[in-house]
């Protein structure tokens, strides 16, 4: 892809926010989301925003979750923080048992897997 092929990629002045973080080092953080002018000042015509973020350990590893807590202050989030990242959590794990309900239920086809024929036909159908 030429250079000039390359759509525009701009950020939007009217959308700033200021970046705050909180954490315990234990459980999780608080992401502070400070609306903001283009110019960096406090921009008051708009909510501030709280989001959470935490891991959820896996056997296949540690799941990152973020959430958004719906709050008007940080001890309002850290009070709102438990029931959100369990709830994250929740969604997180249905998530992935829908992926791996997809996942076998795909067609095999002859030929792209093992059938126990020996790579000859007569292959099974699994669904």
């Amino acid at each position: 892809m030429a250079a000039n092929d390359m759509p525009e990629i701009k950020i939007d002045p009217d959308n700033m926010f200021r970046e705050e973080s909180f954490t315990d080092l234990k459980v999780g953080s608080i992401r502070r989301l400070v609306p903001v002018t283009a110019e960096g000042d406090d921009d008051p015509a708009r909510e501030t925003r709280f989001e959470g973020q935490a891991s959820l350990m896996t056997p296949a590893g540690s799941l990152p979750l973020s959430f958004e807590l719906d709050a008007d202050s940080l001890s309002g989030a850290i009070d709102k923080f438990p029931d959100a990242v369990n709830a994250a959590a929740e969604r997180a794990i249905e998530e992935l048992k829908e992926m791996q309900r997809q996942q076998s239920q795909q067609i095999q086809v002859p030929g792209q897997g093992d059938f126990g024929g020996g790579g000859q036909g007569g292959g099974r159908i699994q669904f």
